[in-house]
């Protein structure tokens, strides 16, 4: 295959990022493996018993760490001058290098969505700590572009210094067209092939090539980011990796290797690269600390088909620091198959110990382990899409037990925690910030067993805040919870069992009548969406018409998708289905995926609204089946009562209180057992049934006409639209 960056100014031999690996991963003193690790069954109390405290430490401050770094022992300097000086020193290694400009995205050599502190580059040089951004700093500008989620906040966080590119609004140029127009040909940008995918780097060098421009991969232990950061640069995580049980996995380690070793068979190859760390501790049965508001193990893994002519089965090798690995844990993989190496030696064997054809995802494998088997003259590569992808999305009946299981718990810590809040500002009077409001709630699902960590830094937004659709409170900055603003709060937890992700818009005084009425709008489409049945194969395209049309009928709309997948103990956003008006995406809805229903409103400077469940695909029984084609809808996860005193009643018909009522129904007789006290008379007054109004009523079959009457036209007319990246999962 074709080497996809040409190797200019600052390159290495690719031996060179071996030694990179090796550095990275042990650039710091840590205890023995016998120091930190014990037998399976006490690692699995210490895991749960300390977690939470890990968590606090670490996690939760982990993107406000290195957006402050620096700054306590430098009172004396503003946000602007420490901008301005840490993007002098890079500059000045740019001049050094030859490079012309160097392009810092978001991701780790694992293309995470929320990478450990260690490898947030971007968030450390512009201060912008969204999950989703790209930095570009060329010699005389510094550019972040980000999407619609962030714009407020990137505009909040960048000093001066920085110029926010808008992503998918008319006049923002994307970062090739930028460097297209702004860089003189012969010029040379600079990336670090391991945080780059193959897809990418692609795109990139062949809009490049265009203006003459050329692409340089960075040297190890050179990159002008990391030399400035210095030993100010968060250690690696090192925490132990535990084995996650076939009650809650619901297949063996051995079992899953068979059916890939069956998916490579069928592509011709024999061994495929597993990067993403979902994938890997999916197709493992492990999890882990090492990632924030996720229970991964930092590593990679290469699956081995069955050698022909043989009885031996498949096999993987697992890359990773073995000092996280337990002996029982060991014994464990050995047992299926797995053989556990030190995690930098998958480049070494890319590039000299393996034969044959390996499979890479160009869409989430670095240049850099590409570059590494293109290295090897008994290897050759093949692009395919991960087999593992869709198979993680659809989960077993053992995953789906374990999420409902966690989506009980965690309905039962929110409605502790929303009966405790009212109560203290209504009743006490006794306001909160909305920073100590996220801690209060954490303390809650603290409270239910099995719970590890925030599956994401909970968003509270009080009234303008609330329409920063990934706002982050600071107690510096934060506002104060009271009975005068509409508050939006956007929170979830990882259990033991499995990953929730909920939002909810409340109101503890007298709502606006505008806000009510949108509140509804925005309540209609999520119904919709909950109700919907369609053919087996749909695509979210096509469902996330649905959620808009109440809203577009207003004249609104939302900068987001409505709706991501969402594993089962892993990360809170999955692919490869989502609901959103990306067409690209026509990945059809199964049975088993799970994905989140979100659709919501935004005032910019008043407030936000967005009501979220999570959906299990599942069939359903109809009364035709055309074709043969099995029709699908969904079931719910998500326990937490919708808060009736933001419904204007005049907007809504029988079809979608019966919704209501029912779903109160189900969320009183599955989270009442779990409360007694405050919190069970909350959820019995917040569950009660809502009486009929016949002057207010139109019938339910007006109701789906006017739900119907966008998907004739909806998709098409919002391709021709601009939402700013609506595309954009929330």
């Amino acid at each position: 295959m074709q080497r996809d960056i040409d190797v200019a100014v600052g390159s290495t031999e690719m031996v060179g990022f071996i030694g990179s690996f090796t550095q990275v991963v042990h650039s710091v003193h840590r205890a023995s493996a016998a120091q930190r690790l014990s037998t399976s069954g006490s690692l699995r109390r210490s895991f749960l018993e300390k977690s939470r405290a890990r968590v606090d430490v670490r996690h939760r401050s982990d993107m406000r760490m290195v957006a402050q770094d620096g700054q306590q022992n430098q009172n004396s300097e503003t946000v602007e001058s420490l901008s301005q000086s840490r993007l002098r020193e890079v500059r000045k290694l740019m001049a050094n290098a030859g490079f012309s400009a160097i392009i810092v995205p978001s991701s780790d050599p694992h293309n995470s969505e929320y990478p450990s502190s260690c490898f947030n580059r971007r968030a450390f040089i512009s201060g912008f700590t969204g999950s989703a951004g790209t930095a570009l700093i060329t010699m005389d500008s510094a550019c972040l572009w980000t999407d619609g989620r962030y714009f407020l906040q990137a505009e909040n966080q960048l000093s001066e210094s920085w110029r926010l590119m808008k992503a998918g609004l008319p006049d923002t140029p994307s970062l090739e067209s930028f460097l297209q127009s702004n860089l003189a040909a012969g010029s040379t940008v600079a990336i670090d092939p391991l945080v780059h995918t193959i897809a990418n780097v692609r795109v990139l060098r062949t809009c490049l090539m265009v203006a003459d421009i050329k692409l340089a991969s960075i040297a190890p232990n050179e990159h002008p980011v990391d030399v400035v950061w210095g030993s100010a640069r968060p250690a690696v995580p090192c925490e132990p990796a535990h084995e996650h049980p076939l009650e809650l996995s619901g297949k063996s380690v051995s079992q899953k290797l068979v059916e890939l070793s069956n998916e490579l068979v069928k592509s011709h190859c024999d061994h495929l690269v597993v990067s993403m760390l979902d994938e890997l501790c999916w197709l493992l049965n492990i999890r882990g600390l090492d990632v924030p508001m996720s229970q991964f193990v930092i590593g990679y893994c290469i699956v081995h088909k069955s050698p022909e002519d043989s009885s031996e089965g498949p096999s993987a090798t697992f890359y990773v620091d073995q000092s996280k690995i337990s002996d029982d844990l060991r014994a464990s993989l050995n047992a299926q198959g797995v053989r556990i190496a030190d995690y930098e030696q998958i480049l070494q064997d890319l590039k000299t110990n393996l034969k044959g054809t390996v499979a890479m995802d160009d869409n989430t494998i670095s240049l850099g382990l590409m570059e590494a088997a293109e290295s090897n003259t008994a290897l050759s590569v093949k692009l395919v899409t991960s087999p593992v992808v869709l198979a993680k999305a659809i989960k077993n009946e053992s995953e789906l037990s374990g999420m409902r299981l966690a989506h009980v718990k965690d309905g039962a810590a929110v409605a502790e925690f929303l009966s405790y809040l009212e109560s203290r500002i209504t009743d006490e009077e006794q306001p909160i910030s909305e920073f100590e409001l996220g801690e209060v709630l954490e303390k809650y699902r603290a409270k239910q067993d099995g719970f590890v960590c925030p599956s994401f830094d909970t968003i509270a937004g009080s009234g303008p805040n609330g329409a920063v659709i990934h706002y982050r409170a600071e107690p510096e900055s934060c506002r104060t919870v009271f009975d005068k603003e509409l508050l939006l709060i956007d929170s979830g937890g990882q259990y033991r069992e499995g990953t929730t992700d909920v939002t909810r818009t409340m109101h503890f005084g007298n709502p606006t009548d505008w806000q009510r009425k949108t509140f509804t709008l925005v309540l209609k489409g999520h119904i919709a969406v909950d109700s919907a049945v369609f053919p087996s194969g749909t695509p979210g395209v096509l469902l996330d018409t649905l959620a808009r049309s109440p809203l577009w009928q207003a004249g609104l709309d939302y900068r987001h998708g409505t709706g991501h997948g969402v594993g089962a103990a892993l990360n809170v956003h999955e692919g490869p289905h989502g609901i959103s008006p990306r067409a690209g995406n026509t990945q059809g809805m199964i049975p088993g995926m799970i994905v989140s229903n979100e659709p919501g409103y935004y005032e910019d400077g008043s407030f936000g609204i967005r009501i979220e469940n999570l959906l299990i695909v599942t069939e359903k029984s109809t009364e035709k089946v055309f074709g043969g084609r099995p029709y699908l809808g969904f079931s719910r996860l998500t326990m937490i009562p919708i808060q009736r005193k933001m419904l204007d009643m005049s907007l809504l018909d029988e079809f979608h209180i019966k919704w209501l009522n029912e779903y109160h129904s189900e969320v009183w007789n599955s989270v009442s057992p779990r409360l007694e006290g405050n919190a069970l008379e909350w959820l019995r007054e917040n569950t009660q049934p809502i009486e009929l109004s016949s002057g207010k009523q139109k019938t339910t079959s007006a109701s789906r006409r006017d739900v119907m009457k966008a998907v004739g036209f909806g998709v098409v007319s919002l391709f021709g639209q601009n939402l700013g990246d609506a595309s954009a999962e929330v």
